[in-house]
């Protein structure tokens, strides 16, 4: 049975979850199957870029996220999955040995006018490195099951 539904998220609440370390190996690893740009895979050729620096691909960051998204609480809630996303910035590089923690801002609630049995909740995450810098977040609605859903207008 899944611990949070609907009901869990008040909006201004926050959570944060890691902190998850990210290595040298994983940046080129995932660079080179789905982002394989010089600057994600090759020390040298991402020094002379404008990231000065191997940096991990934008998307790579987004997988990150997801996965902390999903060990630290997804997993564990009666999500219904997700109509999209709003909104994703990749503000800063993150780098090999870079610490994220993942805080998660309730923006929003509502009740599904459709489906009474759902709601909606509008999350802001934000990846935060070991210096306090947000390198990368992420705006977007979940579906979420009720606890005990009201009856359907009539």
């Amino acid at each position: 049975m899944p611990e949070f539904h609907f009901e869990d998220f008040a909006p201004g609440s926050i959570a944060q979850y890691g902190p998850r370390m990210v290595t040298r190996e994983e940046i080129v690893e995932f660079a080179a199957e789905f982002d394989p740009q010089p600057m994600h895979l090759d020390e040298q050729a991402a020094r002379a870029s404008m990231l000065g620096g191997l940096a991990a691909s934008g998307w790579h960051t987004c997988a990150l996220m997801m996965r902390m998204i999903c060990d630290w609480f997804l997993l564990d809630s009666a999500s219904m999955g997700a109509p999209g996303v709003d909104e994703v910035k990749w503000l800063k590089p993150v780098r090999p040995g870079d610490a994220l923690t993942l805080r998660r801002t309730v923006i929003d609630t509502r009740i599904s006018n459709s489906r009474p049995e759902m709601g909606f909740v509008k999350f802001r995450y934000e990846l935060v490195n070991q210096s306090g810098e947000v390198v990368t977040t992420l705006t977007c609605p979940a579906m979420l099951r009720r606890r005990v859903p009201a009856q359907a207008a009539s």
